[in-house]
């Protein structure tokens, strides 16, 4: 299974359309896997906050870094991988249902591990969170946000089995529902942080 997941993150990144067919393909325990693999994934960018927080300190511009302390920062990471475990549990609703309407195969497990593949680039982003500078942060996950959109495009007639026309009307409607919660995880992200401090 690591072997697979290794070989499908590169894929992706590499060759996806090529890979979302392998993807597809596979035949694995799906909704174990799927869960795995978010919770998995999502501690990356909580991580990285944690330690960037705690051992850099954030900054606005770069010039000035407010380090904070490990008790505080705890408690701010947690918060934070609960919100991405949501963000990502409510983009596989909305790709189920549209699954569901357009899709042969509808399953949760399936849209599950179709929405951890395809927010792979933003999970990874999250290691800037290292160098927690608030502009750099939002520009990465703003190109990650671009190629997670692609990835989408890309397999969603591939995924779900659907031709080029349905697929077109089913990334978009996944893809508007995607940008409203990405304001939606940004407002309360900032709600959280602040509430810490």
């Amino acid at each position: 299974m690591y072997h697979h997941h290794r070989k499908h993150f590169w894929g992706l990144f590499s060759v996806p359309h090529a890979e979302w067919q392998s993807i597809s393909d596979e035949k694995l325990d799906i909704t174990q896997f799927g869960i795995l693999r978010m919770l998995i994934l999502a501690l990356v960018p909580a991580v990285a906050f944690l330690i960037g927080i705690n051992q850099i300190g954030w900054s606005l511009s770069g010039a000035e870094f407010n380090q904070v302390a490990f008790s505080m920062a705890l408690p701010m990471a947690g918060a934070f991988y609960a919100l991405i475990i949501l963000f990502t549990l409510l983009m596989t609703y909305f790709t189920f249902a549209m699954e569901r309407a357009y899709g042969d195969e509808a399953s949760f497990g399936r849209c599950l591990l179709f929405t951890t593949y395809t927010a792979t680039p933003m999970f990874m982003a999250g290691l800037i969170g290292f160098v927690p500078i608030v502009w750099l942060c939002m520009t990465v996950l703003m190109l990650a946000v671009c190629y997670s959109v692609y990835l989408l495009y890309v397999g969603i007639p591939i995924y779900m089995n659907i031709d080029e026309g349905k697929g077109y009307v089913v990334s978009t409607g996944v893809i508007s529902a995607g940008l409203c919660l990405l304001v939606v995880f940004n407002v309360l992200t900032v709600i959280v942080w602040l509430n810490m401090f």
